[in-house]
């Protein structure tokens, strides 16, 4: 396994992102203010102040914006912000390079169909739960694998609703959203996330009840993706181990039993329902 920072993409996007923290950290001690109360006035907390400083953290466009307004910088962030973008987009924020064929796949894909029994998939997750993931790994990672795993993540995220937008399915175990994964409050956090994704036009969600009899899917968690022009692939992922199967057989098994699952599951109006009732319950 490829050591977790063995990345190659962009070391010139992290210069950036750290040159640009510090920029922010000189600003906030010329005005007198703690990261605490300047993460009050920009209604952000004070640990992603803390990150963004450090260069752990994206400054992301509308905190730039509103750190130079505030600190009167005259403009020097806001003109960031371009250099910003194009470094997220050449860098996609530093894939682990073990990882960089299944990300270039996902983002060229036009269908996508997550089994996930484990955790919600990485492109409905929310920004605490997706750190509360990578905080809890084990062996540990430290802090700016972290924030560079989460923001990698979050970034990937812009699939969803890119231009033509992919077809997506996913059907997650009930177990998994029930879980008080990362604290009640990521928990609350994430079901709301599911429920503005499952309302997407190209996405349907499906949940796998606990009390279900039959579940084709007791091997595990799995990624089925069909790239344009291309013939579909899936993609495993255990315990840290990943293999992106391209063989047309065993692709062909793991699309059979995907079905087999979805048929096992809720409807999508029927998963709808249960993810506002759990809401309820919290």
């Amino acid at each position: 396994m490829a050591d977790p920072r063995d990345e190659d993409a962009g070391d010139g996007a992290v210069d950036l992102f750290r040159a640009l923290g510090r920029q922010i950290k000189v600003l906030r001690e010329r005005a007198g203010l703690t990261q605490k109360e300047l993460g009050d006035q920009l209604g952000y907390a004070e640990a992603t102040i803390s990150a963004v400083e450090r260069g752990l953290r994206i400054p992301q466009p509308e905190l730039l914006d509103a750190v130079d307004d505030l600190l009167g910088a005259g403009g020097v962030l806001k003109a960031a912000k371009e250099d910003v973008e194009r470094a997220k987009a050449k860098a996609r924020v530093r894939h682990p390079s073990w990882f960089k064929d299944y990300a270039r796949l996902e983002a060229e894909a036009v269908d996508l169909c997550y089994f996930a029994n484990q955790a919600v998939p990485g492109l409905f997750q929310t920004e605490p739960y997706t750190r509360a993931v990578f905080v809890g790994r084990q062996p540990l990672f430290d802090d700016e694998t972290v924030e560079m795993r989460v923001a990698s993540r979050l970034a990937r995220q812009e699939t969803l609703t890119k231009w033509p937008v992919p077809t997506v399915s996913a059907v997650i175990q009930e177990a998994v959203l029930r879980a008080l994964f990362g604290g009640r409050a990521v928990q609350r956090g994430q079901l709301e996330r599911l429920l503005d994704v499952a309302r997407m036009r190209n996405v349907e969600v499906q949940i796998m009840p606990t009390a279900s009899e039959e579940h084709a899917g007791m091997g595990g968690p799995f990624t089925l993706l069909t790239p344009k022009g291309r013939p579909q692939v899936a993609y495993l992922e255990v315990q840290h181990v990943s293999r992106l199967i391209t063989t047309a057989e065993e692709v062909r098994v793991l699309a059979a039993k995907y079905g087999s699952i979805r048929s096992q599951a809720l409807t999508p109006r029927e998963s709808l329902l249960l993810v506002e009732k759990m809401l309820g319950e919290l």
